[in-house]
């Protein structure tokens, strides 16, 4: 039997990594045999492969709808002359994983590598869209390095409540703090629930599922214009159509990841990030990214881009707009056209075309009250700005676009709560020491926590404060918020509390000082109580024993190096 090489560099399709028994065409003359009992035809097993990931689940409400987008990718592939064949990974349903989604996004990075690399296929297409998932098919595909396009699930669609338009979840935050204050009731609360999220897709806003997306396609691994595409949308099926027909000809081109994440694209990617009033979780998840390359991205550089890079899309959290309007503003290609001038336009997609080359095309129709020029921006600076200081020396992440201009200069008093379970105790305590100006902090909710940073930075205003009418307050943890969050909050603080970080020996009356324009973040201790509070500090978190959550503890890094795994990043 023939391993049908090819000139363009060898075995291909079905012929591809065979299964090792010794006897190469024994194990091709096996493969055929099983692959037959599914029905294949001699003239389909003769076929490129393009391998399609359905991340479809029951755990997963934002992916729903996918048995229908991969039926559409299916439909692109054998139009090319292709065979389709779909395969499970992992799938990360957002709310409905515990401790945090993050914890499993190596997990699921590591099983879409290896399940790319030990199955035949020429190239891959990759569907999906929830938080994490994005991020770690990329990170696996960055790793993996074979032909791929990412297809995005796209955004939910939004609701109505009494009049309201309604988008999951900034405005579930929003309702929930008025219901914590007392402003809506428990009837209301349960009708406003039932009308957060009425469609499949992900959140509706410029959160971590959208932000990431737009990066998806602004490192070319996408196609372009299908970022913002609503799940609902017929022209959500078409992509998909298109991407299953494009997936053959990425691959007889050569696009493999490390052709199109580079350096130049991943600084695209930073300002595209800036200029969305992005998610914080999309610094920490490009970071990985990139890290799969070879590709350091430094929190210094993030603020001189940030410096430069003005926020020009009025999407909550940040602003009043939803992905459907982003969508029917001109969306990404609006944006990119706005940047021009500071991108790099050399950057390649999946097509083989050049950014350059793509923005030369005729605008569409472009809603400035969504999008607006660089020349007339809604903020004048980028929307995440990186923080220095002893209490966080290796960098900690504020979203200024969604933070309180009042609170950019600030000083306050340091409420301290020691883990997650004591915030929960305590922070609505009418016991509890606190004032408006006051900062809270909380402490062990890192990478290296057994809680495996969770999206819990967004701490609850004090429930007397909120009954007060205090709707911010400085806030400071180790751990993440929701990018459909909103407030002066301080994240991912580096070193965590885990690892000895200052933010583990604040104490309760602390003096802290934040301040925006120097880009600072310092506690007023001095280093010798400092040192004498970690010579005295005993660490009362038990470490994971077994499984994952041992691998995950031993080996996530930090999240200045995008809490990715020390043994996948790329090794020079």
């Amino acid at each position: 039997m023939q391993d049908d090489d090819q000139s363009s560099g060898g075995p291909k399709g079905l012929s591809r990594g065979l299964t090792n028994y010794g006897d190469k065409d024994f194990s091709l003359y096996l493969r055929r045999s099983f692959a037959k009992s599914m029905g294949y035809s001699d003239e389909m097993l003769a076929r490129p492969i393009v391998g399609i990931i359905n991340t479809a689940s029951g755990y997963n409400n934002c992916h729903r709808g996918l048995p229908e987008l991969v039926a559409a990718v299916k439909r692109g592939v054998l139009a090319q002359g292709g065979l389709p064949i779909d395969f499970p990974t992992i799938s990360l349903g957002e709310v409905f994983l515990n401790p945090t989604s993050l914890m499993f996004r190596n997990l699921m990075a590591m099983d879409t590598e290896e399940m790319i690399r030990a199955q035949p296929m020429d190239a891959v297409v990759m569907v999906g869209g929830c938080d994490k998932t994005v991020p770690a098919q990329l990170m696996g595909a960055a790793s993996a390095d074979l032909p791929t396009i990412q297809l995005i699930a796209g955004p939910m669609m939004t609701g109505r409540y009494e009049g309201e338009r309604l988008g999951a979840c900034t405005d579930c935050r929003r309702f929930w703090a008025d219901f914590r204050a007392g402003r809506v009731n428990s009837d209301q609360i349960g009708r406003i629930e039932g009308n957060l999220a009425t469609t499949f897709g992900t959140c509706a806003v410029m959160g971590t599922a959208s932000t990431m997306a737009c990066i998806a396609e602004t490192l070319g691994m996408t196609l372009p214009g299908t970022a913002a595409i609503p799940a609902v949308h017929a022209d959500r099926l078409r992509a998909g159509e298109a991407t299953g027909a494009q997936a053959l000809e990425t691959a007889r081109l050569g696009l493999t990841p490390s052709k199109l994440i580079t350096e130049n694209s991943v600084e695209n990617a930073l300002r595209v990030l800036l200029a969305l009033g992005g998610s914080t979780n999309g610094i920490l998840h490009l970071t990985a990214i990139a890290g799969r390359r070879g590709i350091p991205i430094s929190l210094r550089r993030l603020n001189e881009l940030s410096d430069t890079t003005p926020v020009l899309v009025n999407l909550k959290p940040t602003g009043v707009g939803y992905m459907e309007d982003f969508h029917a503003a001109g969306a990404m290609g609006t944006l990119l056209r706005d940047l021009a001038p500071l991108l790099h336009m050399d950057c390649l997609s999946v097509t083989g075309e050049s950014l350059g080359d793509r923005l030369k095309a005729a605008p569409g129709h472009v809603d400035r009250t969504i999008i607006r020029s660089r020349e007339e921006p809604f903020e004048a600076v980028g929307g995440l700005v990186a923080l220095y200081g002893n209490l966080a020396p290796d960098g900690a992440i504020l979203k200024r676009s969604a933070a309180d201009p009042a609170m950019f200069e600030h000083t306050g008093r340091a409420v301290v709560f020691s883990s997650l379970e004591d915030l929960a105790d305590r922070i609505d305590s009418d016991d509890l020491d606190v004032k408006a100006d006051d900062i809270l902090v909380l402490q062990n909710a890192g990478p290296k926590s057994p809680s495996g940073m969770p999206e819990a930075g967004y701490i609850p205003i004090p429930k007397k404060l909120a009954q007060a009418g205090v709707k911010d307050m400085v806030r400071i943890s180790d751990c993440r918020m929701s990018g459909t969050a909103f407030g002066t909050i301080v994240l991912h603080v580096t070193p965590e509390a885990a690892i000895g970080g200052a933010i583990g020996l604040v104490e309760n009356g602390d003096e802290i000082s934040l301040s925006i324009s120097n880009k600072s973040l310092e506690l007023h201790v001095n280093n010798d109580e400092l040192e004498r509070r970690r010579q005295a500090s005993v660490s009362q978190q038990a470490r994971p024993s077994r499984g994952y959550a041992k691998l995950y503890a031993d080996h996530v890094t930090q999240a200045d190096q995008g809490a990715d795994f020390d043994f996948l990043m790329a090794t020079d």
